[in-house]
């Protein structure tokens, strides 16, 4: 089931469960969607500006250059779920649960993700600048490209990380717990040099 345009402005759909539907440029600004269950759904350019999605839960689904603008996504969880392209801003994320999530090109600049578990995720060529992400775990996540200008990973856990030389040098590492491979990269990438 393909629904292409459709406008869920204002709907209220809240605890439904959803499964193999597909939203192509569908309109859910303003929706209530709290509690919504999805299970191999897509979402393709859809407009989710301040929906609420709190204590959503999503499995094996996709929401692909979708615009997230002031939503709410407290309390949800996805897994296995792709997050291509789309933009969070201004949006409520904590506390969220993403686990074997690929967030590559999202937008989520000036994002609040303090202290979240964020292990193994990938955020390739991601827009962090100036996200918090103080204190979170980042074990194994996959940062290559990533803008990370001005992002806050003080406490952040990045043993295991794939982070860029670019990353290394613009984002604020103060007190971040790395391995040596990226330790070595650091010092690399500010001018040292590692005999």
């Amino acid at each position: 089931m393909t629904e292409t345009g459709a406008d869920y402005r204002d709907a209220v759909l809240t605890g439904q469960e959803w499964s193999h539907r597909h939203f192509v440029r569908c309109d859910f600004t303003d929706a209530d969607l709290h509690g919504l269950v999805t299970k191999s759904c897509t979402f393709d350019q859809c407009d989710l500006t301040r929906a609420d999605l709190g204590e959503s839960r999503h499995s094996a689904s996709a929401f692909r250059s979708c615009t997230f603008r002031r939503a709410v996504l407290t309390g949800s969880t996805l897994t296995d779920c792709s997050l291509l392209g789309s933009s969070f801003m201004d949006s409520k994320l904590r506390p969220i649960t993403l686990r074997d999530c690929d967030l590559t090109l999202a937008g989520l600049g000036g994002a609040v993700l303090r202290r979240c578990d964020l292990s193994g995720l990938r955020f390739r060529e991601a827009n962090l600048v100036e996200a918090d992400l103080s204190d979170a775990d980042l074990r194994d996540a996959d940062l290559t490209g990533a803008r990370l200008l001005g992002t806050v990973l003080t406490g952040a856990d990045l043993r295991g990380a794939r982070v860029d030389a670019d990353g290394l040098r613009h984002a604020r590492l103060a007190g971040a717990h790395v391995d040596l491979d990226t330790a070595v990269a650091f010092a690399a990438a500010n001018g040292l040099v590692v005999r």
